[in-house]
């Protein structure tokens, strides 16, 4: 078993000192735009996965958007009813909204499992899947903007009903994903994120009772990522998902020290 002299992440056991975010998650799916403490991203209500820095770069991306939103709300919505042994008929929207509140930690947990620090190359040819099973609990995060109202301001939306937790985790190939449109809007993230000097898009795909959401991530070169390498991802990620937390924020050792974010 491998030895750490500290968690994880910053705020394992307690809050961070200072937050300082790195690219490797959310950038504006217009502009390009990183989110920073300052400039807090919303997401589009319809697929709950791309993310604006504001609601003017909705706008513009939405004739670009429209096809694969629509149809991402269309399948999960249509697997949810399909669901069996689910009593919960809005399973599907309640998985899009644990994907959407945990992005920080699944991406990391993604970027670890797939050891894209040590081979970059892994991120064309794996996917991490998490399964989930869930539970009556009462939860309530994320704010999000649907396009159907953009002319209202942003609202915000609760999660309300039962909390997943993680039952198994898999390193799989990106086959796994079959959906052409999905694999289109991979293929689009990850062509921008090579223009801009990134290693791709990692794929990390959340299911439950045969409901699956695909979260596309671009990432960095690993030159410019400086989180940790850990082999206790899994159980990180079993931590914040099992306490309800959605404040996970990854710790980076530097030669100019830690960083937290």
């Amino acid at each position: 078993m491998a030895y750490y002299s500290q968690p994880a992440a910053a705020n394992y056991n307690t809050p961070p000192m200072h937050a300082q975010r790195q690219r490797g998650y959310r950038i504006c799916d217009q502009c390009g735009t990183p989110e920073t403490p300052s400039v807090k991203f919303r997401l589009c209500g319809g697929c709950m996965t791309t993310q604006y820095c504001s609601q003017d770069c909705q706008k513009i991306h939405w004739p670009a958007h429209k096809s694969i939103c629509q149809h991402t709300a269309a399948q999960v919505s249509k697997a949810g009813a399909a669901a069996s042994g689910y009593a919960d008929e809005h399973l599907a929207k309640n998985l899009r909204k644990f994907a959407s509140a945990h992005t920080a930690l699944l991406g990391w947990a993604g970027f670890q499992a797939l050891q894209l620090k040590r081979v970059p190359a892994n991120v064309r040819q794996s996917a991490l899947l998490v399964d989930l099973s869930y539970h009556d609990h009462p939860e309530s995060h994320r704010r999000y903007v649907d396009m159907e109202a953009v002319a209202v301001p942003f609202r915000v939306s609760d999660i309300s009903g039962f909390r997943f937790s993680i039952a198994s985790t898999h390193i799989v190939p990106r086959t796994y994903v079959r959906d052409p449109l999905v694999i289109q809007d991979i293929q689009r993230r990850e062509e921008r994120c090579r223009q801009s000097g990134g290693i791709g898009t990692l794929v990390v795909v959340v299911q439950c009772g045969g409901v699956s959401q695909v979260m596309p991530v671009e990432v960095d070169p690993p030159a410019k990522i400086t989180w940790d390498m850990r082999d206790d991802w899994a159980s990180v990620l079993n931590h914040f998902v099992e306490s309800g937390r959605t404040d996970f924020k990854p710790i980076s050792t530097t030669a100019r020290g830690v960083i937290y974010g």
